[in-house]
This record gives structure tokens, C-alpha cells and sequence, in this order.
């Protein structure tokens, strides 16, 4: 079965213009194409493009897609490399949360800081949005 790229999109959710960025970058192959120059792709293209937003909305940079597409040209190879990603992925949404949980802390701190009955001049908020300075600490 052959589609083409609006099909692709609708099936996948990827949208048009980003399988044609995909194809630049060598994540997906080129189509095959009609006499009429339009493109046509399978179903390994539809399973690729798939594993390519799956993998995007895991949050895995566009290196790592890259490096596990090459890892599964290679089936019977160790999948020792396929976890390092997988939890060099884990680490960063780690390091993430925290960041976010540090400036959950300080944003509710700041929050706190007014009762919002002074003029804007006098904000308690509005100076700490101003004035790194102001916050308790790294964010």
C-alpha cells in the first residue's frame, strides 16, 4: 500500500511540512515517486515516522532518534547503546523536573511576597521579576 504525504500526516499526526524536514535530515528515506512527481511512501515509512514522533514525544533529541535508527539497521547487535539512551533520557527529564520544581519553590515564594492590594510601583512580584537579585536562590 502506497500513500502519499497528506496520508502519511493523517496517519502518523505528523505534520506535512515536518516529514519533509525528516527526509532532509536522512531520518526517513526518500519516496518513491510517481510519474507525476509525487510522493508515495509504505508502511516501513508510516512504522518509521511512528517510531520518529513516538521517540519526539519521549523528548529524545533529534541525535539520539538518529543514533537509535542506525542501532536498529542492526537487529542481532547488543542492545547495551539502545539503553545508554534510554537512560541518558531518564537523567535530563530528571534534571528537568528538578529545575521545575526549583522554580515551582520560588515562583509560589514570590507569589507569597504580595497581597496584591499595593500599587504596581510597590510590587513585591513585579521587583522580583526585575531583579534576579530578589529570589532566593538558583532557579
Amino acid at each position: 500500500m502506497h500513500f502519499s504525504i497528506g496520508e502519511l500526516s493523517k496517519k502518523t499526526g505528523v505534520k506535512v511540512p515536518t516529514i519533509r524536514y525528516y527526509e532532509q535530515e536522512g531520518l526517513i528515506a526518500p519516496p518513491i515517486r510517481t510519474d507525476g512527481n509525487q510522493r508515495r511512501y509504505q508502511d516501513r515509512d508510516r512504522e518509521r515516522l511512528a517510531f520518529i514522533r513516538h521517540s519526539r514525544d519521549l523528548g529524545l533529541t533529534m541525535e539520539a532518534i538518529r543514533d537509535l535508527l542506525n542501532l536498529s539497521a542492526h537487529p542481532q547487535a547488543p542492545c547495551e547503546n539502545v539503553d545508554r539512551i534510554a537512560a541518558d533520557q531518564l537523567e535530563a527529564v530528571r534534571e528537568r523536573i528538578a529545575r521545575l520544581q526549583r522554580l515551582e519553590t520560588e515562583l509560589a515564594r514570590i507569589v507569597r511576597s504580595c497581597d496584591g492590594h499595593h500599587p504596581i510601583a510597590e510590587c513585591n512580584v513585579m521587583a522580583a521579576f526585575s531583579d534576579h537579585g530578589k529570589c532566593d536562590g538558583d532557579h
